[in-house]
């Protein structure tokens, strides 16, 4: 408990306080989800068409439904997935109002660039599959096309498809702040991810070749270059959290 607390908040009062935040969040996320619906369901947006973007070279029909309700569970997904997106500031606010007290003053300091760090990244491996890695793994994909035979893509499975792909490339991006928070716990020191480095850039080829099966090497070094860059604002990161960790220390703040 952080030291600028003299007095604890009774058991209740906690049980009480988060019965709150709780509704607040709900109440966000229902206002999210009602607001995404109605623009998707009144086609002010068009999530089908713009998730379609990366493929549509590559069709010779439009996507196909196999089933009645397909276009509804899309669009209720993605109203989920953008109500969530949009209520997440009050979500992340409720969070840190009831964890705030508890929290040290460096702590507290802390939790707003991570959630912050945590949001870009998320959002900028999302737009690299999205933009860059789905175009170059479906040309792959394609290249296997045959005279006698006809590709008949449903709708379900390839949204499917670029949404599990953009959630890997945005988790994957969440690499620097995962290693800042172990580096904050002093769970993992800089001196262990340099000496690493090679075989960290030996997993990035992997992974993006695990990524990307296309063949054309182009495709693959663009996509290793970022990975492993990630690699190296973990390892700045994490020797910038070390060092003020061992500074706290030194103080006696820890």
């Amino acid at each position: 408990m952080s030291s600028s607390n003299s007095v604890e908040m009774p058991f209740l009062d906690h049980l009480e306080e988060l019965r709150w935040r709780l509704f607040k969040c709900a109440v966000a996320i229902a206002i999210g989800v009602g607001v995404a619906f109605a623009l998707l369901y009144t086609k002010q947006v068009d999530i089908i068409a713009f998730l379609s973007l990366p493929i549509q070279p590559y069709l010779k029909q439009p996507l196909m439904v196999t089933h009645v309700s397909d276009l509804f569970d899309i669009v209720m997904d993605a109203s989920i997935t953008l109500g969530l997106i949009a209520a997440s500031p009050v979500l992340a606010w409720q969070l840190w109002g009831f964890l705030s007290p508890a929290l040290y003053g460096h702590e507290k300091k802390a939790v707003i660039p991570a959630l912050i760090g945590a949001a870009v990244l998320f959002l900028a491996g999302m737009a690299l599959s999205f933009f860059y890695v789905l175009p170059v793994t479906l040309s792959f994909f394609m290249s296997f096309q045959s005279g006698s035979v006809q590709i008949m893509q449903t709708v379900d499975q390839y949204v499917s498809f670029v949404i599990s792909m953009c959630l890997a490339f945005g988790a994957i991006f969440e690499l620097p702040i995962v290693i800042a928070l172990l580096s904050a716990m002093g769970i993992v020191q800089p001196q262990y991810l340099s000496k690493f480095r090679r075989h960290a850039f030996l997993g990035c080829i992997v992974a993006a070749a695990l990524i990307t099966p296309g063949s054309d090497p182009t495709s693959l070094i663009a996509l290793t270059i970022p990975l492993y860059m990630l690699y190296e604002v973990s390892i700045t990161v994490s020797k910038f959290i070390s060092r003020r960790r061992e500074r706290r220390i030194a103080a006696g703040d820890e």
